[in-house]
């Protein structure tokens, strides 16, 4: 069987999305979120998705024959993993922001704050 090569997914767009949209995509919103309530920097979580992209490309290795030690499939996933992980970091820092100081700030959308007039 013949493996067809894509500039994002390695075996099928599917794969793609199941594993590192849907599944490491969840952990990393769900670690950007407890990040972001316990104060952590963002260098803290960039290092925690250097990790689950490493356990997400073994995912890909493991139930889909997707090569594991490929660096430029490894840098795709970091990337999405790491969107997603700071989007989750940021929204909740956003509720943060405007509820602990509500006296200085308040939400301005869904990731963003600003200080009251």
């Amino acid at each position: 069987m013949e493996k067809e090569f894509s500039l994002l997914w390695e075996v099928s767009a599917l794969e793609f999305v199941f594993v590192t949209v849907i599944l490491a995509g969840g952990a990393a919103y769900l670690t950007g979120r407890a990040l972001a309530r316990t104060w952590q920097s963002a260098t803290t979580l960039f290092i925690y998705m250097l990790l689950l992209t490493a356990a997400t490309r073994f995912i890909h290795f493991a139930l889909f024959s997707g090569t594991l030690l490929s660096l430029y499939y490894y840098v795709i996933d970091l990337i999405v993993i790491t969107a997603i992980a700071f989007l989750g970091m940021r929204v909740t820092r956003a509720g943060q922001m405007a509820t602990q100081y509500s006296f200085e700030y308040q939400r301005s959308g869904s990731i963003g704050w600003s200080k009251k007039n």
